[in-house]
């Protein structure tokens, strides 16, 4: 992910990877600060799917808290 800033506008959203074709769940749209809050607060094995994506890049969750 590209340098970015605490309230940059995020979407944080959830890639099932189980169902066919990989369905993509928004949890939210708001600040990456509060996007990251509410993904600490999802159970590990949502956690695994959890993608943050920016104006200009996505990540998974789990490579921001542990890079």
């Amino acid at each position: 992910m590209r340098s970015t800033f605490a309230g940059a506008t995020v979407r944080l959203y959830f890639l099932d990877h189980e169902a066919e074709g990989g369905a993509a769940e928004t949890l939210m749209y708001g600040s990456l600060e509060a996007a990251l809050a509410m993904a600490a607060r999802q159970d590990e094995a949502v956690q695994a799917g959890l993608f943050l994506a920016t104006d200009n890049d996505v990540v998974a969750y789990l490579d921001i808290i542990d890079p």
